[in-house]
C-alpha cells in the first residue's frame, strides 16, 4: 500500500481543473516569485553557490555509495543511546509497525510533525483504520486536513495554493473562526487548538530530515516550534525515515542544513533545529521515554540499483517546484501525486511503476531551468527525458495513434524520395491546426506558416541563377 496518488482523475481532467483555477495559479506565482526572490538572495549572501551545490551533491552521492555501511552505523550508534530501530520494506511494513506500537501503549491520540514519508505510505489513513486520533501540528499540514482532507501542493510549503481569503473561509467553515484574515490572528486561533493537542497525545510521530551515522542523531527542521512540542510532551516518539536520509557526521550535516533552509524557504536557517538522540535521559527534564525508529525502504532500494541513483541524492526542499514554469501553471495537485514538480515527474514512476504514473513524465518542457537550482545537482530533467524513452521503446505504454504518427514520421524522414514528397506537400499543413487534432492547442499558439517553396528548392534556384550570371 503506498498512497503515492492524491487524486482519481485522469490526467485530461487535472489539467482542465487546475488551468481554469485562475485563483490557485494566482497564488502559486506569488509564491514562487516570493521565495525565488528570498533564495538568490540567501545564495548570494553565501557565495560560491556552485561551489556548494558540488560539495553537497558529493556528500549525498558518498553516502548513496556506501549507504550499507553509514545505516549499519547510525542503526548502531542510535540502539547504543536507547532508541529501538525497525527496518520496513514497504508501506504495509511501516504501517503495521506502527500499530503494534499504537496498540502495545493502548494510544489513541498522536500529534504529528511534517513528513513526507509518512504521507507516502499513508500512516494517517492506516491509523485511523484501528481508532486512533492524530493530528497534523504543521500549520500548512492542519489547514489541509480540517479542509476535508485537502492534499498538499507543494512539499515544504503543503498550503502553497491557498491565500490567506481562503485560509480563513476555512477556519471559519471548519472550525468556527470568527476572527479577520491577519496571518497571525488565524495562527493564534490554531495555536490554541494545537496547545491542548500537545498536552493530550499519547505518542509523537515525526519524520526525518537527516540522520548522523557517527552519532545516531535524527535531525529536524522546522519554523514553528510545533517539532519541538511533539518531540518533547509525549512519552512514545515514532520517527519515520527515509533509508537515504543520511549524513556521515555532524560537519555535513551543516552544509546540508544550509542548503536545505537556503534553498526550501529563502533563509540562512531554520527557526528551529532539533537534534535528537535516544529517548530522555535520568538528567532530561523533558523528552520521550521511548524512542522508535522506522527506516523505510518502499522502494528505494531498487532505484539505489538503477540508472537513476541520482535522483535519492533528493534533499526535499522543493526548489525546483518553485523554478518550474509548469508548476507555476498547473499548480502540485495536476500531478495527482504526493510528489509534485519536477521531483514527482522524475521520482514516482521510479517508486510505483511507469504503467500508472507515466501521464506526469508529460508536465515538463526539459527547460532545464529544476537542474540550474537544485542544491544537490540531480541530474532532474534528463532523468525525465529517460523515462519518456523507456516508456515509448521499453514499456510500450504510448498511446496507439502517438506510435503510429511516429512510426510513419521515421519511414519519411528516412527515405529520401518520401522526404522529398512530403516536404513539397507540407504548406497543404497550414490547414491544420483549424481542422486536425492541432486544433485545441493553437488557440492560444500561433503556429508558423509554412512556405510554398522549400528551402532547398529556394537554394537551388538561387545557385542557378548565380552560375547564369
Amino acid at each position: 500500500m503506498m498512497s503515492i496518488k492524491t487524486s482519481d482523475l485522469s490526467f485530461k481532467q487535472r489539467m482542465r481543473k487546475n488551468l481554469n483555477d485562475s485563483f490557485m495559479r494566482q497564488s502559486i506565482a506569488a509564491a514562487q516569485d516570493l521565495i525565488n526572490e528570498k533564495r538568490q538572495q540567501q545564495f548570494d549572501e553565501l557565495g560560491d553557490f556552485e561551489k556548494w551545490r558540488e560539495l553537497a551533491a558529493d556528500i549525498r552521492s558518498h553516502v548513496l555509495e556506501n549507504l550499507d555501511f553509514y545505516l549499519e552505523e547510525f542503526v548502531s550508534n542510535a540502539e547504543k543511546a536507547g532508541a529501538t530501530v525497525r527496518f520496513a520494506r514497504d508501506a504495509v511494513e511501516a504501517n503495521a509497525i506502527a500499530r503494534e506500537i499504537f496498540c502495545k501503549k493502548k494510544a489513541t491520540r498522536a500529534v504529528k510533525s511534517k513528513s513526507m514519508v509518512t504521507e507516502e505510505i499513508g500512516l494517517n489513513e492506516a491509523l485511523e483504520e484501528i481508532g486512533v486520533q492524530i493530528l497534523e501540528t504543521d500549520l500548512g499540514e492542519y489547514l489541509l486536513q480540517v479542509d476535508d482532507k485537502d492534499k498538499p501542493s507543494h512539499i515544504v510549503i503543503p498550503a502553497l495554493h491557498k491565500d490567506r481569503k481562503r485560509i480563513r473561509q476555512v477556519l471559519a467553515d471548519q472550525l468556527g473562526y470568527d476572527g479577520d484574515d491577519v496571518p497571525e490572528n488565524m495562527t493564534k486561533f490554531v495555536r490554541g487548538i494545537l496547545r491542548q493537542a500537545f498536552l493530550a497525545a499519547d505518542i509523537a510521530v515525526t519524520g526525518c530530515n537527516f540522520a548522523v551515522a557517527a552519532t545516531g542523531t535524527i535531525a529536524l527542521m522546522t519554523n514553528e516550534g510545533n517539532g519541538r512540542f511533539v518531540t518533547t510532551i509525549p512519552r512514545t516518539h515514532i520517527v519515520f525515515m527515509g533509508m537515504e536520509r543520511i549524513v556521515p557526521s555532524f560537519k555535513e550535516l551543516d552544509i546540508m542544513f544550509s542548503m536545505l533552509a537556503r534553498s526550501g524557504v529563502g533563509a540562512r536557517t531554520s527557526v528551529y533545529m532539533s537534534l535528537i538522540t535516544g529517548p530522555k535521559a535520568s538528567s532530561d527534564v523533558d523528552g520521550p521515554e521511548e524512542l522508535y525508529i522506522i527506516i523505510v525502504d518502499n522502494g528505494r532500494s531498487a532505484v539505489l540499483a538503477s540508472e537513476f541513483r541520482d535522483v535519492l541524492r533528493c534533499i526535499r526542499c522543493g526548489a525546483c517546484m518553485l523554478e518550474c514554469p509548469a508548476y507555476r501553471h498547473v499548480g502540485g495537485h495536476a500531478y495527482g501525486v504526493l510528489y509534485p514538480g519536477p521531483l514527482g515527474a522524475a521520482l514516482v514512476p521510479l517508486l510505483a511503476g511507469y504503467k500508472e504514473y507515466k501521464d506526469i513524465t508529460k508536465i515538463c518542457s526539459l527547460c532545464g531551468a529544476c537542474n540550474d537550482v537544485c542544491p544537490v545537482k540531480i541530474p532532474l530533467y534528463e532523468t525525465i527525458y529517460q523515462h519518456r524513452r523507456i516508456i515509448a521503446e521499453r514499456e510500450k505504454l504510448t498511446p496507439f495513434l502517438e506510435d503510429a504518427v511516429f512510426s510513419v514520421y521515421g519511414s519519411i524522414i528516412g527515405h529520401s524520395r518520401l522526404y522529398r514528397t512530403a516536404t513539397s506537400m507540407s504548406h497543404l499543413g497550414n490547414m491544420a491546426p483549424r481542422i486536425g487534432p492541432l486544433k485545441k492547442w493553437t488557440k492560444s499558439r500561433e503556429m508558423p506558416k509554412i512556405p510554398k517553396k522549400r528551402f532547398r528548392d529556394w537554394f537551388a534556384d538561387r545557385e542557378n541563377k548565380k552560375d547564369e550570371k
